[in-house]
């Protein structure tokens, strides 16, 4: 029972380390109690009250014991997950946060987080927007789409882009973006919905279902008969070994993630690399954290464009923290459609 001064704080704890696909059950819902106060002589420490938390697929790596350097640490089995969201400052010693502040950033998964010397956490100046959109077009997935495609991929006008996992939280602005830059673009996804979605919604040229082709070659040669220029790869195996067919000379190929790899416990090796020496293909990995100096360049492009109806984005909502696990274990049987957002409260 929490104490007069206290309050409940209900939080998701990965339970064991997951190997394979991950499961609902590997993760619990437990209540604990905290004060809603910074400890006294806690230097440069906020008190969060969490509002929306992200599901992002590179947290399935976090779910495992990394064993070889990555670019993130494990989650700690018994202990919350944590991950990018937006929260209210409710309490502050750090200079430059104060009480009612709005941010996103780096937060638990739970219902009010402490946070010491905070890593990421970024005052949300623009709130004639949806505050869930800082966990999706305006957070971390707009900085990867605006950076994979316009600084690792520097587009002209008139090129042709491919976008995998293109419904998804980055591949839907990466295919917006591109069609602002007056490039024709095409998108693959997992269902006729989310086909429709990028054609009707989302202004894609042309999308396909990669479930329905045997052959992703030949689905390729159909929508690229003179090559691919950019391709934004979200989802690796299969699909780039086809799309490497596909490239064109001195194609650019932004390597952001591979959604189909991260459940395999022997990940698939890719056959055809050598048609990046033949075509000059430049393939660059890259992390949405390094290049956070661009944020403000993202805002100055994505926010008129949203509020002009240039731009639209779609998230896939589900309310309350006890449903944040299979939030979070669907991203990886295609069970979203769009960004997957976590409701915790309302402001």
């Amino acid at each position: 029972m929490a104490g007069s001064d206290e309050v409940s704080n209900k939080q998701v704890i990965l339970k064991h380390y997951v190997t394979g696909f991950p499961k609902d059950s590997d993760m619990s819902v437990v209540t604990k109690t905290m004060k809603l106060k910074v400890p006294e002589g806690s230097k440069d420490t906020v008190l969060l009250k969490n509002l929306y938390l992200s599901c992002d697929p590179y947290m399935r790596g976090r779910m495992s014991k990394l064993d070889r350097p990555y670019f993130v640490t494990s989650f700690e089995p018994g202990s919350p997950l944590n991950g990018y969201g937006v929260a209210k400052v409710l309490d502050s010693t750090h200079p430059n946060y104060k009480k009612g502040d709005l941010a996103w950033g780096y937060t638990g998964w739970e219902e009010y987080s402490l946070i010491a010397s905070p890593l990421l956490l970024i005052k949300i100046e623009h709130t004639d927007v949806p505050l869930s959109y800082y966990t999706g077009i305006l957070g971390m997935p707009g900085i990867t789409a605006y950076v994979g495609f316009h600084e690792v991929c520097s587009p002209k006008k008139g090129e042709s882009v491919f976008v995998s996992a293109a419904s998804g939280a980055v591949g839907q602005l990466v295919g917006q973006l591109a069609k602002l830059a007056g490039c024709y673009v095409v998108g693959s996804a997992g269902s006729k919905e989310k086909v429709d979605l990028l054609k009707k919604k989302f202004g894609f040229d042309e999308a396909f279902n990669y479930k329905e082709e045997p052959d992703l070659d030949a689905a390729l040669k159909r929508y690229f008969p003179e090559g691919i220029d950019i391709y934004f790869e979200n989802v690796g195996g299969k699909m780039l070994d086809a799309v490497l067919l596909n490239m064109k000379l001195r194609g650019r190929i932004a390597m952001c993630g591979m959604i189909s790899q991260y459940n395999l416990e022997q990940p698939e090796g890719v056959h055809n690399l050598m048609q990046v020496v033949g075509k000059r293909i430049r393939m660059e990995g890259f992390i949405a954290s390094d290049h956070y100096d661009l944020y403000p360049k993202l805002l100055e492009l994505v926010l008129p464009a949203i509020k002009e109806g240039k731009i639209v984005y779609v998230e896939d909502i589900v309310e309350g923290l006890e449903k944040a696990p299979a939030a979070l274990v669907g991203l990886f049987t295609g069970q979203n459609v769009g960004k997957q957002v976590v409701v915790v409260a309302r402001e």
